[in-house]
C-alpha cells in the first residue's frame, strides 16, 4: 500500500490535531484491523463513566461495538534521567510487540523542565510521523506532593507540552521540596493540599479548553507505602474526569528473574519496608506483587474494590516503567566536560556493549498489555476508553482477547462492558457474557500461554465511606470460579448472576494456574487468589494473570 493510499489516521503527513477532533469510524478502524494484529478483539463500549441521571437511562442498557487497542502510559527515554533508551529504541520495540498506542512519562525534575520537555516534544512529533500506525503521547511522571509519582499526559496539541511544563513547576513535590508525608510532619496537610490543588487545576485546563483532554493515573502505589487512602480518595474527588485510576500492576516484571538482580529481588522491584512517609495502617507484607499485581489491586476486598465499593469508578491499568531491559546490553553514553542531566535536560544515547547490563524491566507490550476498547482510532479515543473504565490487562501475552458484557435475561440487546452501568429491578435474572480468545502464538519468552481458569468477583455497592482511610471491603469476594484448562479458540462463558436487595458490581480475574493459593483476606473471600514469590525467585513468565475493570449494577425499585 502506497502513503497516498494509507488511510488518514495512517498519513504522516496528515497531523494528530487534525485527524483527531473526529477520528476514525469503526468502520475504517476494523478495515485496518489487520495492521493491528491481535491488538484488536471486538466487543461492546460502557456506557458514560458519569451516568445520567436514574430516571433518564433506560434499563438495561445498551452499547455499540468495540475494538481494543494495546498500550502502556508509563515508558521513559534519554529525557528521564535514570532511564537509558531513545525514542527510537522505545518505537520500534513498542512495534514489535504490538502497541498501538504508548506514554512518554518523564521523570519531572528542573533539568526536564528547563530544557528536555521542549526537545523531548520535538522527538514526539517527529516519532509521530516516522511511527504513523502509533498513537505516541507526551505525558509527565509527577512527583504528587507527600507521595508516590502519578502518569500525566494531554492529548496531542498547541499546548501539551507547555501545560506539562506548567504543571511540573508549579505542583512538583521534588521541585518544590513538598515530599513529606508523615502523619505528625508540620508539612503534610500543606502537601497534601498542594497535591489537590494540582489535579484541580489540570481539570481546569481540560475545562476551559486550554488542553483537549488530560488524564492522570497513580503509579506503583504500594511500592513505598506512602499514598495513604484517605489521599487515594482526595485525588479522584479532586476531578473524577481526569484522576481516573491507577497502576493495577507495575512494571519492572523481570526484577524477580531467579538469579539476575540478587536474593532480595521482587517482581516489580518492591523491595521496600515502611518508612517514616508511610502510612502506618498498611501491614509490611504488603510491600510486595502478588501474581505480578499490586496488593490493592489483587486482594480481593482490598483497597481497589474499597474504592469501587463507594459505586465510583477507579480504572486499573499494567505497564512496562521501561527504564533498562533485562539481558540487554546497552549501556549509557558518556557525558561531555561540564555536562549534566540539569544543564542539559537530557541523558547521552546508550552505547552497545557485548555484555547484559543491569535492568529490571521489559519492553513496552513485551510483557504487560493494557487493552482499550475505542470505536474510533485516536488520541482523544483512547482517552475516552479509559475514562470509560473500558479496559482489561494481561501479563505474559496471556489473552488474544477478551469481551465482557452484562445484560438482563429478557433483554436482546448487547448490554454494557467493563466501565459500564446496568440499571435493573431486585431480583432480575441477569447474564455475564464472558467471551475469551485464548493466545494463539507463543509469548517472547518461547511460551504458549493457556488460561486455567475464570474468576467471577462480586461487591456491594454501599456508597461514600465514613472512614477515608479504610482499605477493605468486607462484603467483596470470589463468587464464582470457571475451569477452563484445556480450552482453546474463542468461546464464551455464560454466567448467571442474580439482582439482590443492593446494587453492586462484578469484575473478572484469571491466571495460567500455576500459582495459586488463599488470597490475602482469606480463604473465604479469595480461595485460590495471587500469591507472593520468594525474594530472588519470581519468574514472571511462570505466574501470569488477567484482570478486567468493573460493570456496576444500580438495583432500583422492585
Amino acid at each position: 500500500m502506497t502513503e497516498q493510499q494509507l488511510p488518514a489516521w495512517a498519513d504522516p503527513s496528515v497531523s494528530p490535531s487534525e485527524l483527531d477532533p473526529q477520528g476514525v469510524s469503526r468502520r475504517g478502524l476494523l478495515r485496518s484491523a489487520g495492521l493491528f494484529g491481535a491488538a484488536f478483539a471486538l466487543g461492546s463500549a460502557a456506557t458514560p463513566t458519569v451516568a445520567a441521571a436514574a430516571d433518564d437511562r433506560p434499563l438495561g442498557g445498551g452499547d455499540p461495538r468495540l475494538a481494543y487497542l494495546v498500550g502502556d502510559h508509563h515508558v521513559h527515554s534519554v529525557y528521564s534521567h535514570d532511564a537509558k533508551y531513545t525514542f527510537s529504541q522505545l518505537a520500534t520495540a513498542a512495534a514489535k510487540y504490538g502497541l498501538d498506542w504508548m506514554v512518554f512519562n518523564e521523570h519531572s525534575n528542573f533539568g526536564h523542565a528547563s530544557y528536555g520537555a521542549a526537545m523531548e516534544h520535538k522527538e514526539i512529533l517527529k516519532a509521530r510521523a516516522e511511527n504513523p500506525r502509533q498513537l505516541i503521547f507526551q505525558g509527565l511522571e509527577w512527583y504528587i506532593p507527600a507521595a508516590e509519582h502519578c502518569t500525566i499526559f494531554a492529548a496531542p496539541g498547541p499546548h501539551e507540552v507547555d501545560v506539562l511544563t506548567q504543571f511540573e513547576l508549579a505542583y512538583d513535590g521534588k521541585l518544590l521540596g513538598y515530599t513529606d508525608g508523615a502523619p505528625g510532619n508540620p508539612n503534610t496537610a500543606r502537601n497534601e493540599a498542594h497535591a489537590v490543588k494540582a489535579i484541580q487545576w489540570l481539570a481546569e485546563q481540560r475545562r476551559t479548553g486550554y488542553v483537549d483532554d488530560v488524564l492522570v493515573f497513580a503509579n506503583h502505589p504500594m511500592r513505598l507505602g506512602i499514598d495513604s487512602p484517605h489521599e487515594m480518595r482526595n485525588w479522584r474527588d479532586a476531578a473524577p474526569e481526569i484522576m481516573i485510576g491507577m497502576e493495577g500492576a507495575p512494571g519492572a516484571q523481570g526484577g524477580g528473574i531467579p538469579g539476575w538482580e540478587g536474593p532480595t529481588s521482587q517482581r516489580g522491584e518492591y523491595t521496600n519496608k515502611p518508612s517514616v512517609n508511610s502510612w502506618a495502617g498498611y501491614p509490611e507484607d504488603t510491600y510486595v506483587l502478588y501474581g505480578g499485581f499490586d496488593w490493592m489491586t489483587s486482594t480481593v476486598g482490598g483497597m481497589w474494590d474499597a474504592m469501587l465499593a463507594e459505586g465510583k469508578l477507579f480504572t486499573i491499568t499494567t505497564n512496562s516503567d521501561v527504564h533498562r531491559v533485562v539481558f540487554d546490553t546497552w549501556k549509557n553514553g558518556d557525558w561531555l566536560p561540564g555536562q549534566n542531566f540539569d544543564n542539559t535536560g537530557k541523558i547521552p544515547d546508550p552505547v552497545n556493549t557485548d555484555s547484559p547490563q543491569p535492568g529490571g524491566d521489559f519492553w513496552p507490550g513485551q510483557f504487560s498489555r493494557t487493552h482499550v476498547g475505542v470505536t474510533r482510532y485516536g488520541y482523544r479515543a483512547v482517552m475516552a476508553g479509559l475514562r470509560a473504565g473500558r479496559v482489561w490487562l494481561d501479563h505474559g501475552h496471556l489473552l488474544d482477547g477478551l469481551d465482557v458484557r452484562l445484560q438482563r435475561d429478557r433483554d436482546f440487546g448487547p448490554g454494557v462492558t467493563l466501565g459500564g452501568r446496568l440499571r435493573v429491578r431486585k431480583g432480575e435474572k441477569l447474564t455475564l457474557n464472558v467471551t475469551v480468545t485464548t493466545t494463539s502464538r507463543p509469548n517472547t519468552q518461547g511460551i504458549l500461554p493457556q488460561l486455567a481458569h475464570v474468576d467471577l468477583i462480586r461487591g456491594a455497592v454501599r456508597g461514600p465511606v465514613t472512614d477515608r482511610d479504610t482499605w477493605k471491603a468486607p462484603d467483596t469476594k470470589v463468587v464464582q470460579t470457571k475451569d477452563v484448562s484445556g480450552r482453546t479458540g474463542t468461546y464464551t462463558l455464560r454466567i448467571p448472576v442474580t439482582a439482590g436487595d443492593e446494587s453492586f458490581y462484578v469484575r473478572l480475574r484469571g491466571s495460567d494456574g500455576k500459582r495459586n493459593g488463599t488470597g490475602y483476606l482469606g480463604a473465604a473471600i479469595d480461595p485460590h487468589g495471587p500469591i507472593p514469590h520468594v525474594p530472588g525467585d519470581g519468574d514472571p513468565w511462570a505466574d501470569t494473570w488477567f484482570y478486567s475493570n468493573p460493570i456496576f449494577v444500580d438495583v432500583v425499585g422492585s
